[in-house]
């Protein structure tokens, strides 16, 4: 299996992070070892002393696929979740200030934490309304909601299957909201999709 994630596909967190507006999806790709699942600690890195949240709709890929239509993309999920997609945001910056490519600041091992993964009907069946937020601590830090994605899930599908032949099992992290922030040592984090509660871990 592999993750595909995309950056930069909300408006207010491509402010908060001073870039550009993308005219197509921006994809990289995350390594199965960079997977934590069933709520385990997340263990921050020795190489980064400013690792951020990114909370992130994920969805699973169900059926195999190569140059989908956008217009059969819903065909290929059925299940979603919520992930983190943890950034070490000091190392992407000089990677970025260089021209370099920023793999090694957001595919790390244990990088994607994921919840498990529910029908997407259980929640309405409505991928471009759902609501997910993030709590560090007990407080409210991040909240998003699917409408306001620039690119939604059925197109981010038929771009990456373009490049990518998509198997069952892929995982792919659709983009954060306004709101990324640093992680400490026993922070608590949890994760919500609409009202249920996907994600509970610590920072360790």
């Amino acid at each position: 299996m592999k993750i595909i994630a995309v950056g930069m596909n909300y408006p207010d967190h491509i402010k908060e992070l001073d870039s550009k507006t993308p005219k197509e999806p921006v994809l990289f790709m995350k390594p199965d070892s960079s997977l934590v699942k069933n709520n385990k600690p997340f263990f921050i890195p020795s190489f980064s002393s400013e690792i951020h949240y990114e909370t992130e709709l994920i969805v699973r890929i169900d059926r195999l696929g190569k140059n989908i239509s956008e217009k059969f993309a819903s065909r290929y999920y059925s299940s979603i979740g919520i992930g983190i997609d943890f950034t070490a945001r000091d190392v992407q910056r000089t990677l970025r200030a260089d021209g370099n490519p920023w793999e090694v600041a957001k595919a790390f091992d244990g990088s994607a934490v994921i919840s498990d993964f529910y029908p997407l009907v259980d929640f309405g069946n409505a991928i471009e309304a759902l609501h997910f937020s993030l709590n560090l601590n007990g407080k409210l830090v991040q909240k998003g909601f699917t409408g306001d994605m620039i690119f939604n899930v059925n197109e981010i599908i038929a771009y990456a299957s373009k490049f990518f032949t998509l198997k069952i099992g892929d995982i792919i992290f659709t983009g954060t909201p306004v709101g990324v922030g640093p992680v400490t040592i026993n922070d608590h984090i949890e994760g919500y999709l609409e009202d249920k509660k996907m994600l509970d871990f610590m920072v360790k």
